[in-house]
C-alpha cells in the first residue's frame, strides 16, 4: 500500500500554524465555521488528512473537557429536565 512520507519539521510547523490560526479564528467566532472558511481550507490544504480528522476530534474533546471543568458533570437524563 502507498505509505505517505511523513511531513517534514517545515510541512509540521505550518500544519500547525494553520490549525492554530483556524482555532483561534473559531474561538474569537463562537465556532462560526462560515467565518473561517479559509482559515479551514488552508489548514486542510497544510495538514496530513489524516491530521485534519484528529485535530478535528481533538478540539471537540478539549472544549467538552472545558465545558466540564467550567460546568461540572451533567447526567444525560437530567440534561432535559430543569
Amino acid at each position: 500500500p502507498a505509505r505517505m512520507a511523513a511531513p517534514t519539521r517545515e510541512e509540521r510547523t505550518a500544519c500547525w500554524g494553520a490549525r492554530d490560526e483556524f482555532w483561534q479564528c473559531l474561538d474569537s467566532h463562537g465556532d462560526d465555521a462560515a467565518k473561517c472558511e479559509k482559515l479551514r481550507r488552508a489548514f486542510e490544504s497544510r495538514c496530513p488528512q489524516q491530521w485534519v480528522k484528529h485535530f478535528d476530534k481533538r478540539r471537540d474533546f478539549l472544549k467538552y473537557k472545558k465545558k466540564l471543568e467550567t460546568e461540572g458533570y451533567v447526567p444525560p437524563e437530567a440534561a432535559g429536565k430543569s
